[in-house]
């Protein structure tokens, strides 16, 4: 394992995210299986782990409160949010964190997910003192913020005070599609270790297209297409640390072996990722990540990545796979149930107008 130096501890460059944990039919983390995936994570030598009180329906931090009292709690750096969309009461929640962690102090703390709507009530309605003052108290050794904000709001975000870290979400395909690049710069201009959530965007960047993966597999046919997209942000300098929401056994232990090979990752190598990207580019209609942001509080009860996935795919192969294929969507609702209310594109971090998107599948699920 990788490590790099972060004021005065030794973090592994993998970080393991605990929102992507797979689930049984009632909602609730496959337990046995995601002790087994933290064992082999923690034994691999990953020292971060990352959660959110949202993370699945808030099972995220309880499981890791469970899974974690089993480790010497030095051995590891835990990470968790205030969430001001679950709920402005900031002191409450994090004393709720802490209980369901198991924990009297986290190594690292996070304003979640700020955007344009909202960066100014973090700081206008206290949360940021508040936290800083548990920094002062121990409480939290390190403060930082994720960010999917707009460049000018971040730049106004990052001017409160000198944050210890950033989270955004950065890789290949944001680069030179999204803004990525510019964030990295704000971030990298302010002196702000940078934090990397999405670095194989929800997993898309591990299949690309058959022509991108082809231009990759030629260079390096010993890399997996999850390894090049790693390896792509590992080689900016600004970056601490990269975050992998890992779910088998199989993707940990390709990670570990991506953070294990120090083969240096050239410009040559960078501008192969980019012409992937753009072959990738031409295929990709609707930019989903799988966060699931949008589910929790679906009214019609749709699995909206899920839909998402197949509207994608109807793209690629026509508009029959989704007469196709959309019974075996696993879903309670079904895009027809969509009410459009709205809900769930104001909770994308990705900005998707979903609401359209699922009355396109209704239109042609319901086609005579």
């Amino acid at each position: 394992m990788e490590y790099k130096k972060f004021q005065d501890i030794e973090l592994s460059r993998l970080g393991f995210g605990a929102m992507r944990l797979k689930t049984l039919p009632d909602g609730k983390i496959d337990r046995p299986l995601a002790t087994s995936l933290f064992d082999r994570a923690l034994d691999g030598g990953i020292n971060y782990i990352d959660t959110a009180v949202i993370y699945l329906g808030g099972d995220s931090e309880v499981f890791l409160g469970e899974c974690l009292s089993r480790y010497n709690r030095q051995s590891y750096n835990l990470a968790s949010k205030f969430t001001l969309g679950f709920s402005p009461d900031y002191r409450t929640m994090f004393e709720q964190q802490l209980k369901r962690l198991k924990t009297d102090y986290l190594d690292f703390y996070l304003m979640h997910g700020i955007g344009a709507k909202d960066a100014a009530r973090y700081i206008d309605e206290g949360a940021v003192d508040y936290f800083l003052e548990q920094k002062q108290k121990g409480r939290i050794r390190y403060l930082g913020f994720s960010t999917h904000a707009p460049i000018d709001t971040l730049r106004y975000f990052v001017s409160h005070h000198q944050w210890d870290f950033a989270q955004m979400q950065l890789n290949y395909y944001d680069w030179i599609y999204g803004t990525a690049a510019q964030e990295y710069k704000v971030l990298e201009d302010n002196n702000i270790p940078v934090w990397v959530m999405e670095p194989v965007r929800g997993g898309c960047l591990s299949r690309l297209s058959p022509a991108g993966a082809q231009i990759l597999h030629d260079a390096h046919p010993e890399w997996t297409l999850a390894s090049w997209a790693f390896r792509f942000v590992r080689s900016l300098p600004q970056v601490q640390l990269i975050l992998s929401g890992m779910n088998e056994m199989e993707q940990i232990d390709d990670n570990l072996k991506t953070f294990s090979d120090f083969t240096p990752f050239d410009e040559p190598e960078r501008q192969l990722c980019f012409n992937a990207a753009r072959a990738f580019h031409d295929q990709v209609h609707v930019p989903c990540t799988e966060c699931r942001y949008c589910v929790d509080n679906c009214p019609s009860q749709l699995n909206i990545p899920e839909w998402i996935k197949l509207y994608n795919r109807s793209k690629i192969e026509t508009d029959w796979v989704i007469g196709r294929f959309g019974h075996e969507v696993k879903s309670e609702g079904k895009p027809v149930d969509c009410i459009a209310c709205g809900d769930c594109a104001s909770r994308c971090p990705q900005s998707i107008d979903i609401p359209t998107y699922m009355a396109h599948l209704a239109q042609v699920m319901t086609r005579k």
